[in-house]
């Protein structure tokens, strides 16, 4: 009885090597990035909110729908509620490296992880 693998090549098995050793250097990268130290809130255009991300808190927020409510903790930084209608800015979990984002949409509520000014990460892209 035939196997269901007897359809694969080598260059068939070559290719799934080579995305799963992509796919561990990717996820070694995103473990290893740098933790960020400060968190800026910002919203239309203006910074609403910023504080270092070592001194636990808990903030609220004014946006256009309502308040949101913010706590940055131990886990880093996270949206515990907000008036937005789908949540999804809750669901996002904790955000603790420097550059990433949380966003209530709705709300128009977007908070950014930010880095030392002394220790800026290189751009990801650079386009004119």
């Amino acid at each position: 009885m035939k196997t269901p693998w007897h359809f694969m090549t080598a260059g068939d098995w070559l290719v799934i090597l080579l995305l799963l050793a992509v796919s561990l250097a990717g996820i070694g990268w995103v473990a290893t990035a740098p933790g960020g130290t400060r968190v800026v809130v910002t919203s239309g255009g203006r910074t609403l909110f910023t504080a270092p991300l070592d001194q636990p808190r808990s903030v609220d927020l004014d946006g256009p729908l309502g308040q949101t409510h913010l706590v940055i903790d131990d886990q880093g930084v996270r949206i515990t509620d907000s008036p937005c209608p789908q949540k999804i800015c809750i669901s996002m979990g904790p955000a603790r490296h420097t550059g990433d984002l949380l966003a209530c949409v709705p709300n128009r509520i977007l908070v950014h992880i930010d880095s030392p000014a002394d220790k800026e990460t290189p751009y990801d892209l650079l386009s004119r």
